[in-house]
């Protein structure tokens, strides 16, 4: 997941003295690189995960460094240095208020300290991490693409995760990804990375076949969920006009198996998405797991024109409504009773009604086998 605070804060708490004041939920914040800033005209063109280095002698008030932090939060920084001693000796309680409430890891590092030296070495910091990411991003997805050729990805995973572990996908979905300028996908998948919180090196963020994906490893599947749900609720407060949809695939053991963990994760973000469900487990899905699961969407379209074709051609040329009435048949297990409550209509009319489509169908309906069909083809219908 990058070079995060945690890392930032293990290579330089002795190194540069650095203290951990304020934000302590951004821990696993990721750095896209570092700005030495002393006013806010900058933070402007942040795409997200940078993190912001100043002496203070651009903010010489409180509320100078409120805005500044409010700043950084709206463009969705990974974090402050403060360099205390000359321009600012400490920083003001709201400040550190405002960091916490928000998440934003706020630190300190003493006036003696090079800041120049500092920052040229997280800078390639972040790039080594960079590229080893890009290279575990591209194995999992050979795991994903190729279960089978292991050595395209095992060995070069070994190093990073447990691969005799458990593994579990899940995928952010939202419109239009696809059709999302490269700049722009790169912007949001930054700004989601600072949202799921708790992930550091043992997950793996990436964009892949329409979808932001989360591999995680050794992680239990609880804590994926509260992570998923973390993650939208900061997004639908700082970025409200974005709808996300998460999908949580089933957890499994051994990178060899990651394929049916990222399918069925797949699956539930497709679903999520149709239903505009905020976050769904594949394992929630009832018969929709299979369906879902089904890449062949003529066999399932053939499989609903077989039982439903009938009826929709009627209801077509007479303006009647019996696709409608067959389905609230199966909803109340053929109850005409129940039938005629939920439809505002007199039961003598459902009967009818239920005697003509039984004609236009061939079957009585009258047992579970007879039945299903027309079920499944109810189910399909949602899928589309």
């Amino acid at each position: 997941m990058g070079f995060t605070i945690q890392d930032m804060m293990i290579a330089s708490e002795e190194r540069y003295r650095m203290k951990y004041l304020a934000g302590k939920n951004g821990w696993a914040n990721s750095i896209s690189w570092v700005h030495l800033i002393e006013d806010t005209m900058i933070i402007r063109n942040f795409w997200g995960k940078e993190l912001a280095v100043t002496t203070g002698l651009g903010f010489p008030t409180e509320e100078a460094y409120m805005e500044l932090a409010r700043y950084l939060v709206k463009h969705h920084a990974a974090g402050l240095i403060v360099n205390v001693g000359n321009y600012i000796e400490e920083l003001p309680d709201g400040l550190l208020a405002y960091c916490e409430e928000n998440d934003l890891p706020l630190l300190t590092v003493p006036w003696e300290i090079h800041l120049s030296d500092m920052i040229k070495d997280f800078s390639i910091r972040i790039f080594a991490q960079g590229s080893t990411d890009e290279e575990v991003a591209n194995a999992l997805i050979a795991a994903v693409e190729q279960p089978d050729n292991q050595d395209a990805y095992r060995k070069k995973l070994l190093p990073h995760f447990d691969v005799d572990g458990t593994f579990q996908a899940m995928l952010i979905a939202s419109e239009g990804l696809d059709s999302m300028d490269t700049v722009d996908r790169r912007r949001l998948s930054y700004r989601l990375q600072l949202y799921l919180e708790q992930i550091t090196h043992n997950g793996s963020f990436f964009y892949y076949n329409s979808f932001f994906v989360l591999v995680v490893n050794a992680i239990k599947p609880e804590l994926l969920i509260e992570l998923g749900e973390g993650m939208l609720r900061r997004a639908r407060k700082r970025m409200p006009d974005r709808a996300l949809y998460v999908g949580i695939g089933s957890q499994v053991t051994d990178i060899g198996n990651l394929s049916a963990s990222y399918r069925r994760a797949e699956a539930a973000a497709r679903m999520a998405m149709r239903t505009k469900t905020p976050l769904l487990q594949f394992e929630k899905m009832g018969l929709y797991r299979l369906l879902y699961s089904c890449t062949d969407t003529g066999l399932l379209e053939q499989m609903k024109a077989e039982s439903l074709s009938v009826l929709e051609e009627h209801d077509r040329r007479h303006h009647s409504n019996y696709v409608e009435v067959l389905r609230c048949y199966l909803e109340f297990d053929g109850s005409i009773q129940a039938m005629a409550q939920s439809m505002f209509t007199h039961r003598n009319t459902v009967i009818y009604r239920m005697n003509n489509i039984k004609k236009l169908l061939g079957t009585e309906l009258a047992t579970p086998a007879e039945r299903l069909p027309y079920q499944i083809a109810f189910y399909i219908r949602e899928l589309f």
